[in-house]
C-alpha cells in the first residue's frame, strides 16, 4: 500500500544476499507508470571480493557500550560481542574498514511521512471510513492520518529542504567509500535512509537474549545445545561464526546493516554476500521449519 510516496521503497525478503540480487535483477528499473522510477542499470556480479572496495563502518555505532535491551537505540540490540566480531570476519575476509561517520540530522522523519501517508489516505480521514480501522489508540495509523490534515504545509517544505541537505551529505560520504557497514539502526540509519533512498542490505547476524516479558506475560523458555560465544569461535576456526551460547530466556535475531551509493546496490550487496560466505547466521532455521 502507498504510505508516504516520497519515502516508500520495495525489496526483497530472500534467503540470502544473493538470491536478492537474483530477484532485484527481476523487478528493478522503470514500468512506464510510476515517472519516479528512474532507468539506471544494475550490474550484480557475485565474484567481487571485499578487498575490492573500501569499506566503511559507523565507527561511533560500533563503539557503542553494552546497550540496555529495553533501551531503543538500536532496532534490534546486537550486543557488542556481536558487533565486533562481525568487523573482525570482514577483516577476515579481506576488508580493508576505514572509520566514517554518519551524518547528523535533527529533524524527524515525521515531519515528511506523516503529511504524505495523511495525504495517501485522505479520502479514508474526510469519508469518516478512518473510524472503522483497528487500534484507535492514541498512537496509532487512524490518528496520525487525522493529525496529518493539520501538519503545517512550511513546516513540511522546510523539513524537505533540510532533507535536501542530508542528502547532499550523504551522496559526499560515498564519494570516500563504496559499502558501509552499521549495526542496523545505529547512528539513525534507518531514519536517514528512509529520507536519502540510499539502498541497504541487512542480513542475520546472529542472536541475542530477548528482553524481559512485562508485567502479566509468559513464555515458555527456549533451549538449545549450548555453543560457543561469537568473539572465540571465529578466533579459534577462522571459518563460521556461531550465535552467542543460548540462555533459558527465548532468543531473538539480530541483524547486520550494509549501506551503499545509490543506484548501486550490487556494492552492497557483494560485501553482504561474502559475509554470509564466511558466516552460517542466515543458514539458521526455527524449528520445525524445515529446509
Amino acid at each position: 500500500m502507498a504510505l508516504a510516496w516520497s519515502m516508500d521503497k520495495i525489496g526483497p525478503i530472500c534467503r540470502g544476499a544473493e538470491d536478492c540480487a537474483l530477484v532485484l535483477n527481476a523487478i528493478y528499473g522503470p514500468d512506464g507508470q510510476d515517472l519516479a522510477v528512474a532507468d539506471y542499470p544494475f550490474n550484480w556480479n557475485a565474484s567481487v571480493r571485499p578487498s575490492a572496495l573500501r569499506i566503511g563502518y559507523a565507527k561511533s555505532a560500533f563503539d557503542l557500550p553494552e546497550r540496555d535491551p529495553a533501551n531503543a537505540d538500536r532496532v534490534q540490540h546486537a550486543t557488542k560481542v556481536q558487533d565486533d566480531a562481525a568487523l573482525e570476519v570482514l577483516q577476515r575476509i579481506g576488508a580493508k574498514l576505514i572509520p566514517v561517520e554518519l551524518p547528523q540530522f535533527s529533524v524527524g522523519t515525521g515531519l515528511i511521512l506523516q503529511p504524505e501517508a495523511g495525504a495517501a489516505f485522505e479520502n479514508l480521514v474526510l469519508s469518516g471510513k478512518v473510524k472503522e480501522m483497528v487500534q484507535q489508540s492514541a498512537f496509532s495509523w487512524p490518528n496520525t492520518f487525522r493529525s496529518a490534515q493539520f501538519v503545517p504545509a512550511v513546516d513540511y517544505i522546510n523539513a524537505n529542504r533540510a532533507r535536501a541537505q542530508l542528502m547532499r551529505q550523504w551522496w559526499d560520504l560515498f564519494q570516500k567509500v563504496d559499502v558501509i557497514v552499521t549495526p542496523t539502526g545505529g547512528a539513525g540509519q534507518l531514519q536517514q535512509t528512509n529520507l536519502t533512498g540510499n539502498p541497504s542490505v541487512i542480513v542475520p547476524n546472529g542472536f541475542r537474549e530477548a528482553p524481559p516479558l512485562g508485567p502479566g506475560t509468559s513464555a515458555t523458555p527456549v533451549t538449545a545445545a549450548p555453543r560457543p560465544d561469537s568473539a572465540r569461535t571465529l578466533a579459534d576456526t577462522g571459518r563460521r561464526l556461531q550465535p552467542p551460547t543460548p540462555s533459558p530466556r527465548p532468543q531473538t535475531p539480530v541483524s547486520l546493516t550494509f549501506l551503499g551509493p545509490l543506484y548501486q546496490e550490487e556494492k552492497a550487496l557483494a560485501v553482504a554476500h561474502a559475509y554470509q560466505q564466511a558466516t552460517d547466521f542466515h543458514l539458521k532455521r526455527p524449528p520445525g521449519f524445515g529446509t
